[in-house]
């Protein structure tokens, strides 16, 4: 973020009342009192377990700028510290990060869906940075607050910035795309996730698609053909668009798709391509990023030079080799469609290795009224995926175990409903040589899961 002085920032973000201490210039944001630093300005946000009002001493203590609030601070509470008074700081921080979109000039690629958004940013990210000088979120920054901390975190000289829209709830992606104004925005698909938020999956592509609200007029916006509920809903809405396709026609397509057990290849424009990060998944991932590269003039030559040095993304599809253990570690977050990717590879992988095949599972969360049948249908990919031994953490979970049992009665299940237990009881569990796939939402926190199996290799 470039340097901007305490009264300019006040401007732009609308404040009210000001406090104004002594003359220096904001470098940087926070919303985080732990890592404040000097020259940063803090906006005090509002949560459920923190309230960032509380740390105002803290902030200035480490030497913040200044500080964004949204309650009465008076005047003699910190001599000499700037404070500047708004509504609402989630806002003022979105505000913020929209001026500096626009007064930068940077290309901006925006990109949401269901399942694959964190990976097809980081390959889009690792071929593109050859090329230009480019920025990414961090992490999955792709909430109201994350969001608008990757576009301030990039350099007024950066020529593309990539970032993630994410959504539990309607109208969300809307409000994100207004800020980042996209000019290429991706949909990586639609399929059964947040559904408490929204209680269809036709309901769901409208949300991904309201990436479009913030779309410049000469953007392009590009979807996933081979998913229906996706394609027919921007069709309805006479929207403007691009496709990319591993199974048919369109404007970026993939030929000759070949799915290993530790990377997959595919020919696009006539050009080979080697994925190295394993399932079909990512091979979809792979052609909405040369959908994303090809828009900025990448050739499927440079592309495929590229992308068959990246590494994969930690806790996605992220295969670790743990003494004589494989495991899988996927465990960022789940639904029915990452699911069933994570369980072809694993039988993928076992198969070719002819090892047994373990899974440890955890809830899909958010899936609504659906939660129980989509549960029951996961124990019945699980019994199809050939898994040797099923391990489950948390009551939905246990559904699918039920599931599972009924259709491959030989398969092995533990059950448990807290991770400890699940962990305490790992090491008789487990055999030398399994191939092991960890994947559940982030409530279950099957991380520690992987830090366990980890653990057995000291």
């Amino acid at each position: 973020m470039k340097k901007l002085s305490i009264e300019n920032l006040a401007k732009i973000i609308k404040a009210g009342r000001k406090t104004l201490g002594t003359n220096c210039d904001v470098t940087d944001v926070s919303t985080d009192s732990r890592t404040a630093k000097p020259g940063d300005c803090f906006f005090a946000i509002s949560g459920d377990n923190f309230d960032g009002h509380n740390f105002l001493a803290d902030v200035f203590a480490q030497g913040a700028a200044c500080a964004v609030v949204s309650k009465d601070i008076p005047a003699d509470e910190f001599p000499g510290k700037a404070t500047l008074r708004v509504s609402d700081t989630i806002k003022a921080l979105g505000d913020l990060a929209c001026w500096y979109r626009n007064d930068c000039k940077f290309k901006v690629i925006a990109i949401t869906g269901s399942a694959g958004k964190t990976t097809t940013r980081q390959i889009a990210h690792h071929v593109l940075s050859r090329y230009f000088r480019v920025f990414q979120s961090p992490k999955s920054f792709n909430n109201f607050i994350g969001l608008p901390l990757t576009l301030l975190g990039a350099e007024p000289n950066q020529q593309i910035i990539i970032v993630e829209l994410g959504s539990n709830h309607p109208g969300e992606i809307e409000y994100l795309t207004r800020i980042a104004l996209p000019d290429i925005a991706v949909v990586t698909n639609v399929y059964p996730a947040h559904l408490a938020g929204f209680g269809s999956v036709e309901k769901i592509a409208e949300e991904k698609l309201s990436i479009t609200k913030g779309l410049a007029s000469s953007g392009a916006l590009i979807i996933n053909a081979d998913c229906p509920p996706l394609l027919n809903t921007a069709r309805r809405a006479g929207l403007i668009f691009k496709t990319f396709s591993c199974s048919a026609s369109a404007d970026y397509f993939a030929r000759d798709i070949s799915v290993g057990p530790l990377a997959s290849g595919l020919t696009i424009d006539g050009m080979p391509v080697e994925v190295p990060i394993p399932g079909r998944g990512n091979v979809e991932n792979a052609l909405a990023a040369w959908a994303i590269c090809s828009n900025l003039g990448i050739t499927a030559e440079q592309f495929a030079d590229a992308i068959k040095t990246i590494s994969p993304v930690s806790m996605r599809t992220e295969i670790l080799q743990l003494g004589s253990l494989t495991v899988i570690s996927d465990c960022y977050n789940a639904n029915p469609a990452s699911m069933k990717n994570a369980l072809d590879i694993l039988a993928n992988l076992a198969g070719s290795r002819k090892r047994r095949a373990v899974f440890i599972c955890g809830d899909m969360a958010e899936l609504g009224d659906s939660e129980q049948i989509l549960h029951l249908q996961l124990g019945e990919q699980i019994a199809k995926a050939g898994v040797n031994l099923l391990i489950t953490l948390g009551n939905l979970a246990a559904v699918a175990a039920e599931s599972a049992k009924k259709t491959l009665p030989d398969i092995q299940v533990s059950s448990f409903t807290s991770n400890t237990d699940l962990c305490n009881n790992l090491r008789n569990l487990i055999k030398d040589s399994d191939i092991i796939l960890v994947k559940g939402s982030r409530v279950n926190k099957l991380e520690l899961v992987v830090d366990k199996l980890k653990s057995y290799r000291q």
